[in-house]
């Protein structure tokens, strides 16, 4: 097993935060279509953005592992303000679970609930031509805005699934209540965003409390009004498109009301095979403006 602080072996996705730092989840694994091979444990590596040298490296435990563990996510809960206690949210989409990291202590620990399991009836998927089944689970993840108690609302919702939840960060962060079976009623359910509304990513616009999502069914990206419920009805589908927007799998927001998608063709690459002829890879990027008019999302 590698535990050179020089070598990253796979990174699914990365996360910058609002102390100039660069958060990369390593899942140490290589070869996941072929012969997967574990090279080292699954750990984040921090950067300073300044100077691109490494800040630490911090390695999971074995025994926050499970068989099927898979991070293929970071959502990073900081403020500019108090840097040194910044959180990183890793969920697992195979083991069910997500992974908290205090950085102040540099110590992890892994957080259980029911509503990070897939639900049976969302497993089915229609994309670019390919039918297939998951079962993903926990993988999107939103850091809300700060409440007047000081606590700020951690939205979630499973790959294979069309309901979203939400739980407080002051939850997450506690070590010893969050593994309690206490803290199971402290985990909401905030609605469902009804058929075919499975989703990777998401993101939270601490501008327009908006959370901004994927809609991988739909060869789209929607949007949701944290101000409004969560319903079928005000979830809005900024843009759709079956060329440009196959597999839309990871999107943020910026700090200049930007939102930025990626989009890959992932199961033509996993189940068919991709079209060298073709864009199979795309950077989309719109105001957040201009792209929630006319949608339930708009802000008034």
């Amino acid at each position: 097993m590698l535990q050179d602080n020089t070598t990253i072996i796979s990174t699914f996705r990365v996360r910058a935060d609002e102390c100039d730092r660069l958060w990369v989840m390593d899942t140490g694994l290589a070869d996941i279509l072929g012969n997967p091979t574990q090279h080292a444990a699954p750990s984040l590596a921090i950067f300073d953005l300044y100077t691109d040298k490494l800040i630490r490296r911090h390695y999971f435990p074995d025994a926050l592992l499970k068989e099927d563990s898979f991070f293929a996510n970071v959502i990073i809960d900081a403020e500019r303000g108090d840097c040194d206690n910044a959180h990183a949210y890793i969920p697992d989409l195979g083991g069910y679970q997500v992974i908290v990291y205090s950085f102040k202590n540099d110590k992890s620990w892994r957080v259980k609930h029911n509503f990070f399991h897939f639900d049976p009836l969302a497993g089915d998927y229609n994309i670019g031509g390919v039918n297939f089944q998951w079962t993903d689970g926990v993988f999107g993840m939103a850091v809300g805005k700060r409440t007047r108690d000081g606590t700020r609302p951690v939205f979630f919702h499973a790959f294979s699934s069309t309901k979203e939840f939400m739980v407080s960060n002051r939850i997450l962060q506690n070590e010893t209540y969050s593994q309690s079976p206490e803290s199971y009623y402290d985990y909401k359910l905030m609605g469902d965003r009804g058929p075919n509304s499975q989703s990777s990513a998401e993101f939270y616009d601490a501008e327009t409390g908006i959370i901004f999502y994927t809609q991988v069914n739909k060869d789209g990206v929607g949007c949701w009004n944290t101000a409004k419920p969560l319903n079928p009805d005000t979830q809005g589908l900024v843009d759709s498109d079956s060329d440009a927007l196959v597999f839309p799998n990871d999107l943020k927001v910026d700090s200049e009301g930007n939102v930025w998608v990626l989009s890959d063709r992932l199961p033509m690459f996993i189940f068919t095979s991709l079209d060298p002829e073709q864009y199979n890879y795309r950077i989309l990027t719109g105001r957040v403006s201009d792209i929630i008019k006319g949608t339930p999302c708009d802000v008034l």
